[in-house]
């Protein structure tokens, strides 16, 4: 898999913690970044999966527009 470089800016007080955290357990801290961010989109997964529904999000946007406007149904309209 291809890697790539980024900048992450955090304040300082979070990046001295961190540092002295990586230390602690002997760890890297592009490591626990990399988990950090596989576990980000594992917990998004599901809507990472809905969003690649050809149209899915336009509906999601014309029915809150619905919504505003006074429109839709209520719960117990819903079919099952």
């Amino acid at each position: 898999m291809k890697k790539v470089a980024t900048t992450l800016r955090l304040d300082e007080e979070k990046a001295r913690l961190l540092r002295a955290l990586a230390g602690y357990e002997g760890r890297r801290i592009n490591d626990i970044l990399n988990e950090l961010v596989d576990e980000y989109i594992n917990r998004h997964k599901e809507t990472l999966e809905l969003l690649s529904i050809p149209g899915f999000l336009e509906e999601c946007r014309e029915g809150l527009e619905e919504i505003k406007r006074g429109g839709g149904k209520t719960l117990n309209e819903l079919d099952d």
